[in-house]
């Protein structure tokens, strides 16, 4: 942790003030925000303190990206847009294909990614979809914890159960090679050691959470698998998030199961977050209102092309709205500026209306709300004494970003991930024009081609790298 003065820039606070600050200087101690201030107040002199001239530049709170998924980072487009395709390779990759090298070289891609966008803090489901949760071994989120450690990143991990029915099939590359059956007792168990080991290392930068499938209402059952059995998996695994003290986390809530999940499963409370949050119920505001739960928007997923969260409503109502990425897979990126700015124009656009979500709004999805959803709004999410430097520097000396006037709606509307100068996080500086310090970027994508292409061959995959009928010349796919 090194002790940093950043002078000269626009300081964004996000604090309850929402201080904007021209010409500030953020001085930090230790890894945290010792003072503020504007451009005629003095401070004393930070000791060993390193100068990093901000001008031309927005100083922001380092962005918050509050739901993704861990191996998304490596199967991007699979498929050509064939989301049935792209789901079950996941599937099979995920469970039958993948090694410990693949998450670690997934987690070191994503964690790239987001070093040069800016985004300081990340929440990844450990596998994919809602269903796929890798706590067969811990050695696989061993893997994804050591390289974002590497990384130096601020992450959460969320680790859970499978739907039943039980056992579900993985294999093994890392230590018998063989195929095992894996029990519901067996992904808790899992759990509990990953959170054991993971949750509060590296100073708090790194954490777990805890997950279980979203209830697909409306769905028919597996042979064998009774509403009251899946409940009763869900309540046990809502029951080690409470004892061990962990965030608890659900993907793909749509119409109706905010609120079975609340008044049937008791499932929700204030330590949770759901994401997507599709077309809702009037019941279902209601069960987000009575427990306090948040929700995450992922405005750039297919989940948004299916349905729609009703995000204004939802804030009009005091419910904590932040915005997540959905990953980079199939179709997006984990660039949480390009996902403002996609939550902008899709609610006005459903409204008809551009006085919805103002610019101000979106940035605080991205940062305070954010770090209100996942519990972290005393150590993250805005530029405040005390809190943790977890600080992004914008440079607005791009041809997009001028002319130089009203620049945090210039940033908000037409800056992107690319315009991020330097990443700080913890105090440490994980880039500084734009070359990250944390990693090798080489080897990162290396090791990354290298995964993927492998995961493909063993589950015989490959065919989905080429380019599908309908790609030219059409309206749609064939």
């Amino acid at each position: 942790m090194r002790n940093l003065v950043i002078g000269g820039g626009i300081v964004v606070t996000m604090d309850s003030d929402r201080r904007i600050i021209d010409g500030g200087t953020v001085h930090v101690r230790d890894g945290r925000i010792a003072a503020i201030v504007g451009p005629n107040e003095e401070i004393s002199a930070t000791e060993n303190a390193e100068i990093i001239d901000a001008s031309g530049m927005l100083v922001l709170p380092g962005l918050i990206d509050a739901h993704a998924h861990a191996g998304h980072a490596l199967v991007k487009t699979l498929g050509s847009d064939d989301g049935k395709a792209w789901f079950d390779a996941c599937r099979q990759i995920y469970t039958l294909g993948s090694d410990e090298e693949f998450w670690r070289a997934d987690a070191a891609l994503f964690a790239l990614e987001r070093i040069k966008a800016g985004v300081t803090t990340g929440i990844s489901m450990l596998g994919g979809g809602d269903s796929i949760s890798r706590t067969d071994h811990p050695g696989v989120a061993d893997a994804h914890f050591n390289a974002v450690r590497q990384a130096g990143t601020r992450a959460m991990l969320a680790v859970g159960a499978n739907r039943p029915p039980f056992p579900w099939r993985f294999r093994d590359w890392d230590h018998d090679r063989g195929e095992r059956d894996v029990s519901f007792e067996q992904q808790l168990e899992i759990c509990r050691q990953v959170a054991t080991s993971w949750h509060g290392a590296e100073n708090g930068r790194l954490s777990v959470a805890i997950t279980y499938p979203v209830s697909r209402l409306g769905e028919p059952l597996p042979n064998g698998v009774t509403a009251d059995l899946v409940t009763e998996h869900a309540r046990q695994v809502r029951a080690l998030s409470k004892e061990l003290g962990l965030r608890f986390t659900q993907d793909g809530h749509r119409e109706g199961s905010i609120a079975y999940a609340h008044d049937t499963q008791d499932l929700l409370g204030e330590d949770a977050f759901l994401s997507h949050c599709t077309n809702l119920a009037e019941a279902d505001i209601a069960a987000l209102r009575e427990s306090g739960a948040s929700v995450v928007h992922n405005p750039s997923a297919v989940a948004s092309i299916n349905g729609r969260c009703p995000v204004p409503e939802l804030i009009d109502q005091g419910v904590t709205v932040a915005i997540g990425s959905d990953a980079p897979a199939p179709d997006r990126s984990g660039d949480m500026i390009r996902h403002m700015q996609q939550a902008m124009h899709y609610h006005r656009r459903h409204f008809r209306d551009d006085q919805i979500l103002p610019p101000g709004k979106a940035l605080e999805m991205v940062t305070i709300d954010a770090a209100r959803a996942i519990g972290l709004e005393t150590d993250i999410g805005s530029l405040e004494p005390g809190k943790k430097a977890d600080i992004v520097l914008l440079d607005l000396r791009k041809p997009h970003l001028v002319p130089a006037n009203m620049p945090l709606h210039r940033a908000i509307y037409f800056a992107n991930g690319a315009d991020i100068d330097t990443t700080i996080v913890d105090g440490d500086i994980l880039m500084r024009g734009r070359a990250v310090t944390s990693l090798d970027e080489g080897s990162v994508l290396d090791a990354a081609d290298a995964a993927i292409a492998k995961a493909l061959e063993r589950t015989g995959l490959t065919t989905l790298l080429e380019t599908r009928s309908g790609f030219w010349g059409q309206s749609r796919y064939t």
